[in-house]
């Protein structure tokens, strides 16, 4: 049996290649390393998230830059520029999370828990938002790809309450980060059984839900209210979330509220459609696969 060759670089891939590695060697240098970290975090190369992860001492650089910035978010008056720079260091950490062959060593090192102090954060000024927002980012990586593992991983690392507290404060972006981590964990069995579990972790995901669904009555936002739906629809699929929902459902989700702001949606009507009618019947629930369209992914 003949091998298979082996794939020529090109020259300019060998020199992106190069240039990667001269970034990283002057992420060493505290007088280099802003300027490598913001030029790294532009690059969207397939082989990043392995060179960064297995290249000596970088890890520890990009956990650095974000533990340095932690006696800071206590106090109201965050810099642009400190937010900046730990937002760099966290897209270059939502890289290793999202790439497969990075991720699970990602987890054992717990390097998730490294983010969970800026979404915890309350301030509403530009910097924190940006540090929510990126945060989220890494957590949204780790559930991108429905991975068991990642998923235990964060529940049992308590990142829903966390999520559910950003559903109801920040921008809208975040707001939407957040929902889309529960709506991910929901898609996942584990997750979804993990929630419906017990009468607290179900009631504090339908109470917020519930909350978002009120409060867009008065602040609409479509790309929220589809992922809310969804939720609910994903909590349905759990014989005791249908159960449990039959009677905490808020009312503009069956009355028609937002019939005008889906009826320019067919994914969003058929998912509101299906949930009414899976807690209208005693039958298992409808399973519902419908691809959503690129704006929402």
């Amino acid at each position: 049996m003949s091998e298979e060759p082996i794939p020529v670089m090109t020259p300019q891939r060998q020199a992106e290649r190069e240039k990667l590695y001269q970034l990283m060697i002057e992420l060493a240098y505290p007088a280099s390393r802003e300027v490598a970290l913001l030029e790294l975090s532009k690059k969207n190369d397939p082989d990043l998230a392995p060179m960064l992860w297995n290249s000596f001492g970088t890890s520890y650089t990009l956990l650095q830059e974000v533990v340095n910035v932690y006696p800071f978010i206590s106090n109201p008056i965050l810099k642009a520029n400190q937010s900046n720079r730990v937002c760099y260091a966290l897209t270059l950490l939502q890289c290793v999370a999202a790439h497969p062959g990075t991720r699970p060593a990602f987890l054992r090192g717990q390097i998730p828990v490294y983010v969970y102090p800026f979404i915890s954060t309350t301030f509403k000024s530009k910097p924190f938002e940006q540090l929510r927002l990126n945060s989220l980012g890494v957590i949204g990586a780790l559930v991108e790809t429905d991975d068991t593992e990642a998923i235990s991983f964060l529940l049992s690392s308590e990142v829903v309450p966390l999520c559910l507290s950003n559903m109801l404060k920040g921008s809208k972006l975040t707001k939407s980060a957040a929902i889309k981590i529960i709506e991910k964990i929901l898609l996942n069995k584990t997750g979804l059984s993990y929630i419906c579990e017990t009468h607290d972790r179900f009631a504090r995901v339908a109470t917020t839900l519930g909350k978002m669904t009120i409060r867009m009555m008065k602040y609409p936002c479509f790309r929220v209210l589809k992922r809310v739906v969804r939720c609910y629809l994903l909590i349905t699929e759990n014989e005791l979330g249908r159960s449990a929902l039959r009677v905490c459902l808020p009312d503009p989700l069956r009355d028609g509220t937002f019939s005008s702001a889906m009826q320019h949606d067919p994914c969003a009507k058929q998912w509101l459609k299906t949930l009414l009618k899976n807690l209208e019947s005693r039958a298992p629930a409808v399973m519902l696969q419908v691809v959503e369209s690129p704006q929402d992914s």
